[in-house]
């Protein structure tokens, strides 16, 4: 056999078992070790270089970048599980129920407080969608509509720093968490807004599905609504602030902040009486039953990266992508075809770990800025929530909504989200200065 065959082969079976539901960490895993095996008979592959294996391993556990994914994760999961975001959702809820449409801005406004807060898109849509769907429902909110505003503003954990995408992402690209923080907050801000400014047009010209909701279904109002915004939004914006200006001012690396974040929300669920042992029980177990999905998914991609460097599959995908019609735009057309292609079938995880590793050094041979190629792979790889049939946020609402809503309402309900998350994505590619302007100042 070619040796300069073993590569896209490699490339190409490690897709196939993943297609085939087959568990992506082992995929990767597997893969490598069975094509190390043919390349050592075949004379093509060293095999010495797997001793480099274990220490890539040792490597992982010990990065202290990457041990913000827990922290993060944790601090989601701990505002959830304390029904803070609960609260907080109700409370803004109640301030804009007044207007027509609302209540759906409503949702969008704590789907960005939830991302900043969180960064953890699985327990803004769970939240938002347990509390806010009836309600919606009760008064008039077409099913489509509502599964779509809660599903995307959910989304937005993805691209708001902190994100633990974001953090994945970096540590894939090579480049500072600060700066891919600073870089995603103005598209993040950008992107709610754009879901805002939908919500708006639909309740200016089509009124009937998104009413305002009736005197009697806000539970409380004046000042006694007054003091409630400020006991529950507040300590949540103080959080905020307090981790992500930590992080921006230099005050704190990303993981010292994500510490720092993770004991706030567990103070703010003591302060609140919300803080029990079982809930901090099911907050540990969520964090470390999804930090070790990570975990073995950087495993299993670290040792693919591995064999296919050794068989240099790393120069035919650079070679490939670098001499692509077009130079940099033929490379971004086709980085951003292939992320949103894959989303359809694969979790963002996985993309992060499988696909960057390969664009990453065609991209820095381009002279591409890897903060801005970051954000705008981060801002892709949210679609991958929405687009059926195994975005994320679909499941997740789907598995908390109420039984009238059928699926296909759900997923209908994603279609124009999507379009305005690529609408996004445009805006990011036409105007790079959002993000380089945040990292030059």
């Amino acid at each position: 056999m070619d040796d300069s065959l073993l590569g896209p082969l490699m490339f190409v079976v490690a897709f196939l078992l993943i297609f085939s539901g087959y568990p992506v960490a082992f995929a990767l895993g597997g893969t490598s070790l069975i094509f190390a095996f043919i390349g050592v008979q075949a004379g093509f592959f060293d095999w010495h270089l797997l001793f480099a294996l274990s220490n890539r391993n040792f490597g992982i556990m010990s990065n202290y970048v990457l041990l913000a994914v827990p922290f993060f994760i944790f601090m989601g999961a701990m505002l959830e599980k304390s029904r803070l975001a609960e609260d907080l959702l109700k409370t803004i809820g109640m301030l804009f129920g007044p207007v027509r449409g609302g209540l759906g801005l409503a949702v969008v406004f704590v789907g960005a407080l939830l991302a900043a807060a969180t960064g953890v898109v699985g327990a803004s849509v769970v939240a938002m969608g347990m509390i806010s769907m009836p309600v919606m429902l009760r008064y008039g909110y077409a099913k489509e509509l509502s599964a779509g505003l809660i599903t995307a503003s959910g989304t937005l954990g993805q691209i708001i720093p902190p994100s633990v995408v974001l953090v994945v992402l970096a540590d894939q690209l090579g480049i500072s968490v600060n700066d891919l923080f600073r870089g995603a907050l103005i598209p993040g801000l950008m992107l709610a807004g754009l879901y805002a400014l939908f919500a708006v047009a639909v309740a200016f010209f089509k009124p009937s599905l998104m009413p305002a909701l009736p005197p009697e279904a806000r539970e409380v109002r004046g000042a006694a609504l007054f003091r409630q915004v400020a006991l529950v939004l507040v300590p949540p914006l103080a959080l905020i602030l307090l981790v992500l200006g930590s992080i921006f001012t230099g005050l704190a690396t990303p993981t010292e902040a994500g510490a720092l974040g993770a004991l706030g929300a567990v103070i703010l669920a003591a302060i609140n009486g919300r803080l029990t042992l079982d809930r901090l029980k099911e907050t540990m177990q969520y964090t470390t039953k999804l930090t070790a999905m990570v975990v073995f998914l950087l495993v299993g991609s670290t040792a693919f990266a591995l064999v296919f460097r050794g068989l240099e599959g790393d120069i035919w995908i650079e070679a490939l992508l670098t001499n692509l019609p077009g130079g940099v735009a033929g490379l971004l057309i086709v980085a951003n075809l292939t992320i949103f292609i894959l989303g359809f079938f694969i979790d963002f995880f996985e993309i992060a770990f499988i696909i960057i590793p390969l664009l990453a050094p065609a991209a820095a041979a381009l002279g591409i800025d890897l903060v801005w190629f970051g954000v705008m792979v981060g801002m892709n790889l949210q679609t991958s929530f929405l687009t059926p049939p195994f975005g994320f946020a679909l499941f997740y609402l789907r598995g908390v909504a109420p039984p009238e809503v059928e699926t296909v309402q759900i997923y209908k309900g994603a279609i124009p989200f999507i379009i305005i998350q690529l609408i996004g994505l445009a805006l990011l590619i036409a105007f790079p200065e959002m993000v380089t302007s945040m990292i030059q100042g």
